[in-house]
């Protein structure tokens, strides 16, 4: 799969911190790559150097061919974390300046900007100011100014901020039908189920350097043990004598068992106490956002997969 953007050993200091070190990775056409961590992590200053609003002290980032300097920015579609639209201003005016500043034709871009205030359940707002629009509908209007030129490289930071369910499915639908039509699409959030849902790869940073990365299937893989989560009422020293346990969340009605990497579940059942209290038992794996919890903890190292 073509890489879009190539982002290669890039180092960031300010004066004495060091914010970034030997960040690596790329972002192919039609893909939905995430790019993770706690606040403070770096992804901020990754995204702002791809950007070009600051410059790497060590590395480079490629835009197809293209170098730091040379980079078509008008093939970059960007939704800030900090929106930024002019609050007085009419909305269809807003979207169409915007395309015009990516060089994008007017009749084009004011066709495609209907579409999609229909499509988000804006029909008739057209007229009215941004400041008039409620958050989500904010949010909802920058997404649209951040996609009317059909960007290449789509660079999204935390889109689902300030939305409700039925307009974070929406948004949802909207990501991965321009990944299927070949949009490059780099993706910051903190809400871990949706990276799971929709997201193909994932590069997870911690304190500026590269902790995991690759699919979603080898990162769970790799990273997501066994848990059980049994509902019923039992003494934790019970649980405690149980083979290959890592550790236990434990109240009085229920119990999550975290199982090591090298239990073998079949097996693990069949060792189950018969005095054990089970109401209802669950074998699945950890979650991303447990994952990520671990890493930003230091319950795991790093790892590197293609």
């Amino acid at each position: 799969m073509e890489n879009v953007l190539t982002v290669s050993n890039l180092g960031k200091s300010f004066k004495t911190k060091r914010v970034l070190q030997d960040i690596s990775f790329d972002v192919r056409k039609g893909e939905i790559m995430a790019i993770l961590g706690p606040n403070g992590a770096g992804k901020s200053t990754t995204i702002r150097n791809i950007m070009g609003i600051m410059y790497p002290d060590e590395g480079s980032i490629t835009f197809h061919n293209h170098q730091e300097n040379e980079i078509p920015r008008h093939k970059i579609g960007y939704l800030p974390e900090e929106r930024g639209l002019y609050k007085n201003v009419k909305v269809m005016d807003m979207i169409l300046y915007l395309a015009n500043l990516k060089d994008y034709p007017l009749k084009k871009a004011k066709e495609r900007a209907l579409s999609y205030l229909k499509k988000f359940d804006l029909d008739g707002k057209e007229k009215v100011s941004v400041d008039e629009l409620s958050k989500g509908m904010g949010q909802k209007v920058q997404f649209i100014a951040s996609v009317i030129h059909e960007p290449e490289l789509l660079i999204l930071d935390e889109p689902f901020s300030g939305l409700d369910p039925v307009s974070q499915d929406v948004f949802k639908k909207e990501i991965r039908e321009l990944a299927d039509s070949g949009t490059a699409i780099l993706l910051s959030s903190h809400q871990m189920n949706m990276v799971e849902e929709l997201c193909d790869r994932l590069f997870m940073i911690n304190r500026g350097q590269k902790v995991i990365y690759g699919t979603i299937e080898d990162v769970k893989n790799e990273y997501a043990n066994f848990k059980c989560s049994i509902k019923g009422k039992n003494e934790l020293a019970l649980l405690e004598q149980l083979p290959n346990v890592q550790r236990i969340k434990h109240t009085e009605d229920a119990s999550v068992i975290y199982l090591t990497p090298d239990v073998v579940v079949p097996s693990w059942l069949r060792q189950l106490p018969e005095d054990l209290h089970i109401q209802e038992l669950a074998i699945d794996r950890i979650s991303l956002h447990e994952i990520f919890i671990d890493v930003a903890t230091g319950r795991h190292g790093g790892a590197d997969h293609a």
